[in-house]
């Protein structure tokens, strides 16, 4: 079984992954997007810390609150977080991800994303405080508890490893 801090370290584990690698990009290459209706990276590393801002508001939510605590996430989260992973699939994404902004640049990004782990870190420490939390609702995979928000973090990002890794195939012209 696992414990909040296992899910923390992966979720410093993925974070600082994405921070270093944001290192091989300049400028024009951070913002090229490989072919109508995908990102780019930036847009990318945009979509991981807009959805990692709502996960951390669902944690504070969770620790302030016992509404929902007897709700279930759906089968598909339950096999998720037994897996500790999302299903290896392509996962369309909804009409807010079509506007997704380019980012002002790399110093932002990294900025926003080390914000991110510290804010994690220091909710973290509320865990063990938290004797009763609640749970809120993922918009299509049932309700979380503060846990499963702060494992599910650290899956997000381990997900999009793959489609980084084609926006890179395609900016580096490496197919490995």
């Amino acid at each position: 079984m696992f414990s909040v801090l296992d899910f923390l370290e992966e979720f410093n584990s993925e974070i600082d992954h994405w921070i270093k690698n944001l290192e091989i990009y300049h400028s024009e290459n951070l913002t090229t997007i490989p072919s109508e209706g995908q990102w780019s990276v930036g847009q990318l590393y945009q979509h991981l810390i807009e959805d990692t801002d709502f996960y951390l508001e669902q944690i504070k939510i969770c620790f302030k609150s016992v509404q929902h605590a007897e709700e279930q996430e759906t089968d598909d989260a339950r096999r998720m977080f037994y897996n500790n992973s999302f299903p290896d699939i392509r996962i369309e994404g909804g009409a807010s991800h079509a506007s997704m902004p380019q980012p002002a640049g790399k110093a932002e990004l990294k900025e926003q994303l080390v914000r991110i782990r510290g804010e994690m870190n220091q909710l973290a420490n509320q865990f063990s405080d938290a004797s009763v939390s609640g749970k809120t609702r993922h918009p299509g995979l049932g309700y979380f508890s503060a846990q499963q928000w702060l494992q599910f973090a650290a899956m997000h990002f381990r997900h999009h490893l793959r489609q980084k890794k084609r926006i890179d195939d395609f900016l580096f012209g490496t197919n490995s």
